[in-house]
């Protein structure tokens, strides 16, 4: 994953509560394995007049010229809700949304964020509401700056700060996905398997190529 510390970036109001996943990226537009080709799919209920011939809905938010480029999208309670879909982070990291913004997330959309590299920023809902008027004033020249490491975002008057677990902060500091943080223990992992094998010759743990000690 790429490493998140600042971000700046246009932003995107979307202030629904309880958006689910099935609303993020419909079922009908999973038909892939692959984490690549799903951004078309996002919210593609909302965001077509006919979902299927694409036909762009200009009052959707997203395909509005001047929040051209978004990659900070500012949403309501609840957010990522539904269903645990991991496609709908696929898709919205595939657009181009590396921040997500909103007063609570569902706890596996969550994780699923972080674990792709996006970051769910946790801040009241009155904050987020100070957040668009500032974005909403001039949306490509008012971008907002997200600051992982510094917990904030500022945009208007004063920065905004938001919550997120020191482990998942530093997780999406150093661009680390469960495997990866996994290989940051290697060394420990493989001192255990020594001892182990040393104190129980018995259990002949096979080594990382698959061969058993003799």
């Amino acid at each position: 994953m790429e490493p998140l510390t600042i971000h700046v970036g246009v932003a995107a109001p979307l202030l629904r509560a309880n958006v689910d996943t099935d609303a993020i990226i419909p079922s009908r537009e999973m038909r892939r394995v692959s984490k690549r080709g799903l951004a078309q799919g996002l919210f593609a209920n909302w965001r077509y007049l006919d979902p299927e011939r694409r036909v762009p809905n200009p009052d959707f938010v997203l395909n509005r010229p001047e929040r051209a480029g978004a990659s900070i999208l500012l949403g309501g309670p609840n957010f990522g809700c539904g269903s645990s879909r991991e496609y709908a982070v696929w898709a919205l990291d595939e657009f181009g949304i590396r921040v997500i913004v909103a007063p609570d997330f569902n706890p596996i959309f969550q994780k699923n964020c972080v674990a792709n590299g996006v970051l769910p920023a946790c801040t009241p809902l009155a904050a987020i509401r100070e957040l668009v008027a500032w974005s909403d004033s001039d949306p490509q020249r008012n971008c907002l700056t997200v600051d992982l490491p510094g917990g904030t975002i500022a945009g208007g008057s004063s920065p905004v700060s938001f919550d997120l677990a020191l482990a998942q902060r530093l997780r999406l500091q150093r661009g680390l996905d469960e495997i990866s943080l996994t290989d940051t223990r290697t060394a420990a992992i493989d001192a255990f398997e020594g001892d182990r094998f040393a104190a129980h010759p018995w259990v002949r743990l096979p080594d990382r190529a698959g061969t058993v000690p003799p």
